[in-house]
């Protein structure tokens, strides 16, 4: 059994709540002005999918859940699951859509990914930290609009859409960060 501080929780780790694993989508460190600092956090019950908080005191310690990452390739969505394979075996496995859905846009066919397993089940995936997709929406520029590095909104070939400077077109291809959805340039 490994233990962490709770000061050391960061977003994107897995930790033991309440005998269960959960996935850390935001934590946040607080230092009132009187008392001890605190860990707040927010949760996703990676076996019911259930959303919860948290407030740790930082010196508490916390059981880390012990994972294993493999590499393997997104294939396609079926229904509420995404199907993923392993290119060395061909072996395949399904995840719950709810695990990834903030991320589910830059998921593209053969995109290659970290699925993440707990005791033999997988419970999670890690995308690329960032993806490139193809403009197929993209509004005509505005004249003038010109100050401070001004954006359109995009729509990309997975459907979702980004922020942009003016210049994209459609069928270009544009880089994105997949943890923030910020646009970091142009592919040629």
């Amino acid at each position: 059994m490994n233990t962490i501080n709770a000061g050391n929780i960061t977003k994107g780790s897995f930790i033991i709540f309440k005998g269960a694993p959960v996935f850390i989508t935001k934590a946040e460190f607080m230092s009132p002005g009187k008392g001890s600092p605190v860990m707040r956090i927010k949760f996703k019950n990676v076996q019911t999918g259930a959303a919860g908080e948290f407030t740790y005191k930082t010196g508490e310690s916390v059981e880390v859940a012990e994972i294993e990452k493999k590499e393997m390739e997104y294939l396609y969505r079926d229904g509420e699951e995404l199907v993923f394979m392993n290119p060395k075996s061909y072996d395949q496995v399904s995840i719950p859509m709810g695990l990834i859905d903030d991320q589910f846009g830059y998921l593209t066919p053969n995109l290659k990914c970290w699925i993440v397993w707990y005791k033999g089940s997988p419970i999670g995936a890690t995308l690329p930290s960032h993806v490139t997709l193809k403009v197929t929406e993209s509004p005509d520029e505005v004249a003038g609009n010109r100050i401070n590095a001004p954006k359109k909104t995009v729509r990309l070939e997975t459907g979702i859409e980004a922020q942009v400077p003016l210049f994209i077109k459609i069928g270009e291809k544009v880089q994105l960060d997949t943890t923030t959805g910020e646009y970091l340039g142009r592919v040629k």
